[in-house]
């Protein structure tokens, strides 16, 4: 199945370059390390005046004129969001918001009345965390997305979008990652001081919006696997986090509902409000990474988000979600989050942005525990990012009880460094070589296992087509 299942990423892969030799002309911006999306004035064919929307990148190089009939369309809607007349560069992972300013890569093509938007990303990584609850491995990780849209006359569109990922390769107990904790290898015993795989499939969702006036649009989104309206966007969409291999451990207070299996969302957009709220099954994926789960709409969450300047953007949310942990069947949670997230431009070909984000879990028993995460990176040209992270969080997880079930309530932290450079193979393709630093801090009650305040490091390669 391995040896089948890389055949098929990699000849994905190579859709994504020969797309573009094949097909329409590229619209879009250079993903992950071309020039931020500029505020420039472009004509919303559907809203009827005139918005911001991301000026076209420098890597692009497309002639306008010598588009074939019908791409000037696909043009036009190339740089807005399916769900609603706002720019694309808003848009991040499920239905959830960045920054205006942040940049929207992709591979845009043209086929028939459909826009097709692709890329990937896929990271070899060493991983050597230090002390007695340490280990070392070598992994792939990543993502390969492709997203289908048709725009119609009404101002309605339908988005189709797909995400794989090779992740299960790396095997049902992930990589080591110590302080987190969470899901299961074996459906008997917990991942401790491990992240777990993401699924073979991310993503098969739809979305379905209706502009109802210059300012406001409803949408509809559903997703087998899906993302619910919680959190900011997962950490793997998130300008500040994409380009480290490393998970962050306030995965399961932030984002960790951004695989789930059955999930319907409803949301209305004024300028720049937005209010959503979703249905979606509570618990997370088990330890089978290739199988599709049967849904369940067990567990609702609700979101509000504001960006007030294309720089910014605003959001908490509230979500009551049904035995979450497949160990912990009896046993439901309610979760808030609020987030920010700053981008701005640096130069001509530069950009930085940073998260800031608390998250709390409290079980059917009233106890509460809190994360925080502070992330930032930064770009000053398309071939360097330097990137760090920060994280406190209060868990129970490290220690487990004798007989099973979580233990003393522990506040641990960790802080990571790290940078990537990046070399171009070909138009949209590029090859990166990355290291990163973590230390790790423990509590007295934690030192005899954790060997003091243990560090660890991940040094890496990838391949972005972007």
């Amino acid at each position: 199945m391995a040896a089948r299942y890389l055949a098929a990423l990699s000849a994905g892969a190579s859709l994504l370059v020969l797309a573009p030799m094949a097909t329409a002309q590229d619209h879009s911006g250079h993903a992950g390390h071309s020039a931020p999306p500029t505020q420039t004035p472009v004509a919303d064919p559907h809203a009827g005046h005139a918005m911001p929307q991301p000026a076209p990148s420098p890597h692009a190089g497309h002639d306008m004129s010598a588009m074939a009939p019908g791409e000037d369309h696909a043009q036009d809607h190339a740089m807005t969001s399916a769900l609603g007349p706002w720019s694309m560069s808003r848009d991040a992972s499920g239905t959830s918001w960045q920054p205006d300013a942040s940049e929207h890569g992709g591979i845009h093509t043209q086929a028939g009345d459909w826009s097709v938007m692709s890329h990937a990303l896929i990271n070899l990584t060493w991983d050597r965390q230090n002390g007695p609850r340490g280990d070392e491995k070598t992994f792939v990780s990543g993502m390969l997305m492709t997203a289908a849209r048709r725009d119609f006359s009404d101002g309605s569109t339908l988005n189709l979008r797909a995400m794989l990922s090779p992740d299960p390769l790396m095997g049902k107990d992930g990589f080591p990652l110590l302080l987190a904790a969470g899901e299961t290898a074996d459906g008997v015993n917990p991942l401790i001081d491990r992240q777990h795989p993401h699924e073979l499939v991310m993503e098969l969702s739809a979305s379905y919006s209706r502009r109802l006036s210059d300012t406001d649009s409803v949408f509809a989104y559903i997703g087998l696997p899906g993302e619910p309206a919680f959190g900011p966007p997962a950490f793997m969409h998130r300008m500040s986090a994409v380009d480290s291999p490393e998970a962050p451990v306030t995965h399961h207070w932030l984002d960790s509902t951004h695989i789930v299996f059955g999930v319907a969302t409803l949301g209305w957009v004024h300028d720049t409000m937005k209010i959503e709220a979703s249905s979606f099954r509570g618990r997370e994926p088990d330890q089978d990474r290739y199988d599709i789960e049967s849904p369940a709409f067990d567990s609702w969450s609700v979101r509000a988000s504001w960006n007030p300047s294309p720089e910014w953007a605003l959001q908490a949310s509230y979500a009551d979600v049904a035995a979450p942990e497949q160990l912990e069947r009896g046993e439901d949670e309610t979760k808030m989050s609020a987030s920010a997230i700053h981008t701005r431009r640096l130069g001509p070909d530069g950009w930085w942005s940073s998260t800031l984000a608390w998250g709390r879990k409290t079980n059917d028993h009233d106890e509460s525990k809190d994360a925080w995460l502070l992330e930032s990176a930064v770009s000053p040209d398309d071939r360097w990012t330097l990137f760090a992270r920060a994280e406190r969080i209060e868990t129970d997880e490290l220690l487990p009880a004798i007989g099973g079930g979580h233990g003393a309530l522990f506040t641990v932290a960790k802080a990571s460094v790290g940078a990537v450079h990046d070399w171009p193979l070909a138009p949209r393709v590029r090859f990166g070589l990355g290291a990163l630093y973590t230390i790790n801090r423990v509590p007295a009650g934690l030192e005899p296992v954790y060997g003091g305040d243990p560090d660890g490091g991940m040094v890496f390669v990838r391949l972005k087509i972007d």
